[in-house]
């Protein structure tokens, strides 16, 4: 596939990088490899991303862009992240595409879950 104008990695804030790292590979199976103490890259099987040491976080309320990761059974997904740590920002709704919840993992960057309708 040609890589030209394709979104190809995107970069996080984390202020906790281990527990950061922990949910991810816990809730959605990523898998990371750090580069120093200060940054660690993560690939889901579709795109690669990285989080760096930071205080500050992504929220949609700030303007921040959303990142929607797709999981066909979105309860589940919901039980998992609110087990591992993370926090429900927005319950699950309904919208035009499906069905999708918001949560922020333990740094607290949010992102959102969606399913089919």
């Amino acid at each position: 596939m040609d890589q030209a104008n394709k979104i190809i990695y995107v970069e996080f804030h984390a202020s906790d990088l281990g527990k950061t790292k922990a949910f991810f590979e816990n809730v959605f199976g990523w898998a990371f490899t750090d580069y120093g103490p200060d940054y660690t890259s993560f690939v889901d099987g579709q795109i690669a991303g990285g989080f760096f040491r930071s205080d500050k976080r992504a929220s949609s309320a700030e303007g921040g862009v959303l990142v929607v990761i797709f999981h066909p059974q979105l309860e589940d997904a919901l039980r998992r992240v609110v087990e591992h740590g993370g926090k429900i920002t927005r319950e699950i709704f309904s919208y035009p595409g499906g069905r999708r919840f918001h949560f922020a993992e333990p740094s607290g960057n949010e992102l959102s879950v969606c399913s089919d309708p």
